[in-house]
């Protein structure tokens, strides 16, 4: 997987979507007063745009990729799936990275008070939008490639709703799939099943 995000990231980007990747940067800093730099590197550890003054940005780019090359053999070794996002706090702040599309990673550098609820809010949106114009908008699973969303939970019924709240009044101690289960039809009340509070 590695070698294909290398081989997508080794193509030579055009300066126009540069220009644009680094007007992204600089206009998620213009909303966010707490980020001191933004950077959008290539999986294999290439600058394509940066806005983060007093930051060796290259060097930055390098290490990210080293990173993720070791979070990527992480998750894969402790069956995460492939990692989203990475945040990582320091003692002057924090660093965040954000997969953006297929070859592309965005790195924000905040300082210590920022909101990382909002942090998370902007850095994606801005990954997300980061992505489609290095992409060319076409689909495909991003950089660090984020899991599906999980399925909807299924309605709560009085039977299903004691088996999922362990230590209610009248929880069982079946298994959750339990209420799933078909249980025989039955004609005659003597052989329905019964249950004691």
């Amino acid at each position: 997987m590695i070698r294909a995000l290398r081989q997508r990231a080794g193509r030579k980007q055009l300066p126009a979507v540069e220009a644009e990747v680094r007007g992204e940067l600089r206009r998620i800093r213009s909303r966010m007063f707490q980020l001191t730099g933004a950077l959008a590197t290539s999986a294999d550890g290439t600058v394509l745009a940066e806005d983060s003054p007093g930051v060796a940005a290259e060097e930055a780019a390098a290490q990210t990729a080293e990173v993720l090359a070791a979070v990527l053999r992480l998750t894969d070794v402790t069956s995460r799936g492939t990692p989203r996002e990475l945040v990582v706090r320091g003692r002057s702040g924090y660093l965040a990275t954000y997969a953006a599309g297929r070859s592309t990673v965005l790195t924000l550098l905040a300082e210590d008070g920022v909101n990382l609820g909002r942090l998370h809010l902007e850095g994606r949106r801005c990954a997300a939008r980061i992505g489609e114009l290095v992409d060319g908008g076409t689909a495909g699973p991003p950089a660090l490639d984020p899991a599906p969303l999980p399925p909807p939970a299924p309605p709560t019924t009085p039977a299903t709703a004691a088996v999922a709240a362990p230590g209610a009044v009248g929880a069982t101690a079946a298994p959750a799939s339990a209420p799933n289960r078909a249980l025989p039809h039955s004609t005659s009340g003597a052989n329905a099943p019964t249950t004691h509070s």
